[in-house]
């Protein structure tokens, strides 16, 4: 909880509109659970708030993650700026169209249906080629220069946006698929909350850990520093170690979805 909020303050000093935006998401999620419960209808087999409400949380904590690791770096006040106020505002809009389609009862991704719908499914392709852009960028930065932070975490944050832009490559075959099931249509039977399919392959469980790796990773760095006192070569050994057995994982999901598996069959 503690360095939560050192996150929290550091980015709110650093890029108070990143920050802004990030409670944007925070509270828009709690809209959601409202609607969850005043708000009967139902899309593909689920309440209609459910998907808002997974998107609004996972890309508030993306947008945090990315203003606060964007201190580590040594860029110059006008690059940081950049980067957090592109990353900001394309997830928001992003975001926003996701609510906007949830609140008509209509799909908001793979959804062709009318000239208007297709054309934010599209828009939504184009905000999410940007941050794949700045993804990319922040791989080569981080090879390149030398971060504010251990060589164990740095280690680890590479790990983790490399994982990420795999993450996004998985998103890239739903969209090249129009939908994210593999061997049934979408919708129908789905674990509670997430929704995964559990009568065939689900392309979104590749996909959501691929995403999060870039939080999962370097936190497991983070932790094992200030658990383990060994030198820095161990430390990194480590790390790798967990950031392939964590690629493993998602290589795993990816491969089974193909085929058709769910992950829990019930």
């Amino acid at each position: 909880m503690t360095y939560l909020k050192k996150i929290l303050s550091t980015v709110k000093a650093e890029s108070p509109i990143l920050y802004g935006i990030v409670m944007i998401h925070f509270i828009s999620a709690i809209g959601c659970i409202v609607g969850l419960f005043i708000d009967d209808r139902t899309l593909m087999g689920i309440n209609v708030w459910i998907k808002p409400l997974k998107f609004c949380i996972s890309t508030g904590i993306f947008i945090l993650t990315v203003g606060y690791l964007n201190t580590l770096y040594p860029f110059s006040i006008r690059k940081k700026n950049i980067i957090n106020n592109l990353v900001s505002w394309t997830l928001l809009i992003e975001t926003g169209i996701i609510v906007y389609q949830a609140s008509r009862g209509v799909q908001s991704h793979y959804n062709e249906t009318t000239l208007l719908d297709g054309l934010l499914f599209a828009a939504m392709g184009i905000l999410i080629a940007v941050n794949v852009l700045i993804m990319i960028l922040f791989i080569f930065e981080t090879i390149r220069l030398k971060l504010k932070t251990t060589r164990s975490v740095q280690w680890a944050i590479l790990i983790g946006w490399s994982v990420v832009l795999f993450g996004s490559w998985v998103g890239g075959q739903m969209i090249s698929q129009m939908s994210h099931n593999v061997g049934v249509a979408d919708g129908g039977a789905g674990l509670p909350l997430v929704n995964w399919s559990t009568i065939a392959g689900d392309l979104r469980i590749a996909h959501f850990f691929g995403l999060h790796g870039i939080q999962i990773i370097p936190l497991f760095a983070l932790w094992l520093s200030n658990k383990w006192k060994a030198t820095n070569r161990s430390q990194i050994l480590a790390v790798t170690v967990f950031g392939l057995l964590y690629a493993g994982w998602i290589g795993f999901t990816f491969y089974q979805a193909k085929q058709g598996i769910p992950l829990i069959k019930l």
